[in-house]
């Protein structure tokens, strides 16, 4: 057993001595989601109908390589915010939700690349609940740093 026990520690001094690196090149930049520039889409407070097809559209970039991206719709009747908003919108009276758009939806950048354009087509169906809805980019490096802002939208009939 003794053996063993100093064995194991031998191991865990060696690992830890040869395991640790001085690595320059460690990667402390997230990266950058932008909707500003022409073709970037939602603009905060647009109104969008049901029943129509939208290209939801942000550049994103990364010092290193960029992982993924998600796309998120969700309501916001009951006007929470998020940190990371681009602007604040006149909010409609809080509501229950009866039938909201929930629209959560992960990709995968492949590649290698450093910059890429999302563009999702995203149809909102007729019967959803009309009112006040956040989209959220978000946005992962091949380090595991991610970035994410979000926009006020709403959808009307």
């Amino acid at each position: 057993m003794k053996f063993l026990v100093k064995n194991l520690f031998l191991v865990i001094i060696i690992t830890a001595f040869f395991g640790c690196s001085d690595d320059e090149n460690v990667d402390e930049t997230k990266p950058t989601i932008s909707i500003n520039y022409t073709e970037g889409f939602p603009k905060p407070c647009i109104e969008l109908v049901r029943g129509e097809t939208y290209n939801f559209r942000a550049q994103v970039t990364d010092n290193v390589e960029l992982a993924s991206y998600s796309l998120d719709i969700h309501h916001n009747f009951d006007h929470h915010t998020h940190d990371d908003q681009e602007a604040n919108c006149d909010l409609l009276p809080k509501k229950q939700a009866v039938n909201p758009l929930i629209y959560l939806e992960n990709f995968t950048i492949e590649g290698g690349l450093t910059s890429y354009e999302i563009n999702i087509a995203v149809t909102l169906p007729n019967d959803i609940d009309t009112g006040d809805y956040h989209c959220a980019y978000s946005v992962t490096d091949v380090t595991g740093w991610q970035s994410r802002t979000s926009i006020d939208i709403k959808i009307v009939e």
